[in-house]
């Protein structure tokens, strides 16, 4: 396998595009191996990767430590052909491994075959919430805003979110975002947690600050939104 991993390799510099680089690179900090490959081509390179017999020795290759890697390692964790018990247990093998804010966004969005049985990945939803590490907990929050956001887990969702202690910067944007998601979706319930002034000042502020970006809100609720500000 390991000429297949390295052909794989290759197919990342060859899709590599150096303006997107460096773009990307600014918006990654901490990560100084990134070939540059855009989010659409690495898709169409794990459908490739997922669609083979060999998807799962690409998944136990050791990583070279391309950002890449990690991204088409968790999006052929989301597309292959497999049972929802391996997929958990894939998932579990994968999440320690994340290290930034974009791995963990698209993992968690390409994770959709769990919507018809989100009760069996629920209790590690639960455990990961518990983590003292910064990604682990925004995976969580990231599934959470993913997947539970309807009218059957909104409560559930909510309580969540609310009880994170974790304070790391990027827990704080995925708790802030998903709150915008809630808000956008399940308005009232939202805006009661809103209106409670329970969440911390950074994060509640945050949610508001982008619920007041998206275009799906109303600017009636914009403007009433800027007197749940925490000063």
């Amino acid at each position: 396998m390991s000429y297949d991993y390295n052909k794989i390799i290759n197919r990342i510099y060859e899709l590599a595009d150096e303006d997107y680089k460096r773009f990307h690179s600014s918006l990654v900090p901490g990560n100084d191996n990134i070939a540059g490959v855009r989010v659409p081509k690495l898709r169409a390179l794990a459908k490739e990767i997922a669609g083979s017999d060999s998807w799962r020795e690409f998944l136990r290759c050791e990583s070279q430590g391309i950002y890449e890697e990690e991204m088409l390692k968790g999006l052929v964790i989301g597309m292959a052909k497999c049972g929802t018990d391996e997929r958990l247990e894939l998932v579990k093998a994968f999440v320690p491994h994340i290290d930034n804010w974009a791995v963990c966004d698209i993992f968690t969005g390409g994770l959709k075959a769990f919507r018809k049985n989100r009760e069996l990945i629920l209790p590690y939803v639960e455990q990961c919430l518990l983590s003292e590490e910064e990604f682990t907990v925004r995976f969580a929050v990231c599934m959470l805003m993913d997947y539970f956001v309807d009218e059957e887990y909104i409560d559930y969702t909510l309580s969540k979110i609310k009880g994170i202690i974790h304070t790391g910067y990027y827990v704080m944007m995925a708790r802030a975002w998903a709150l915008s998601v809630c808000f956008i979706k399940q308005r009232d319930k939202t805006l009661e947690l809103f209106k409670t002034m329970s969440l911390d000042r950074e994060t509640q502020n945050k949610a508001i600050q982008k619920c007041r970006e998206s275009l799906r809100v109303s600017p009636e609720d914009k403007q009433m939104l800027l007197s749940l500000k925490i000063a």
